[in-house]
């Protein structure tokens, strides 16, 4: 099934226009001032922007590039590296000193967010339990690590910022698992209706 065009350009201009805003300097500069307003705010902002560029990607090349991910199996993979890279504190150190990390930070983000939607998709709900019990532990440990650090583990932020950040990844994670696992029991339910 193929969506209407105007769709795909109506997500694309929202996606594009999403992007141009978060690069914008005095509001690229706000959200990675704060560790959790970066981690929480514009990194899901980023992956949004890339799943709504995404859509236009033209059908042909889609359907060349599915042939590399079969069952969302590579999709979901680079999702789950990048996503565990961006967590290392080191990175986020480097992303506000180093412009190419900055740089790989936006195209990783992006690409992940392109990725995931359709990678989502073609998983079906073992595949994407088996993600999800793989990024939502590391998830946890990630954010209990700053949650109950008695150090700051980035130079750039201060430790109540690290710790808002920790809770914050806790909830989403729990978040998360919640909404899978009633959308699980949903369609269960409903296949086997």
């Amino acid at each position: 099934m193929t969506k209407p065009r105007g769709a795909i350009v109506l997500q694309f201009a929202i996606g594009a226009a999403l992007l141009v805003l978060l690069m914008l300097p005095p509001l690229r500069q706000a959200l990675e001032s704060s560790m959790s307003l970066h981690m929480l705010v514009q990194y899901p902002a980023l992956v949004l922007a890339g799943a709504l560029v995404g859509v236009a990607l033209p059908a042909s090349l889609a359907e060349r590039l599915s042939a590399w991910n079969e069952l969302g199996m590579a999709g979901l993979t680079a999702c789950a590296l990048s996503f565990a890279v961006l967590m290392i504190p080191r990175v986020l150190d480097l992303v506000l000193i180093d412009t190419r990390v900055e740089a790989a930070k936006v195209v990783a983000l992006l690409f992940a967010g392109a990725v995931l939607r359709p990678s989502w998709r073609a998983a079906g709900l073992v595949i994407q339990g088996f993600f999800l019990g793989g990024v939502l532990p590391m998830t946890i440990v990630v954010a209990t690590l700053y949650r109950d650090s008695p150090i700051r583990l980035c130079n750039a932020y201060r430790i109540d910022d690290q710790q808002r950040l920790g809770l914050g990844l806790l909830w989403i994670a729990g978040v998360v698992a919640v909404g899978w696992f009633s959308h699980a029991a949903r369609h269960l339910r409903n296949s086997a209706a």
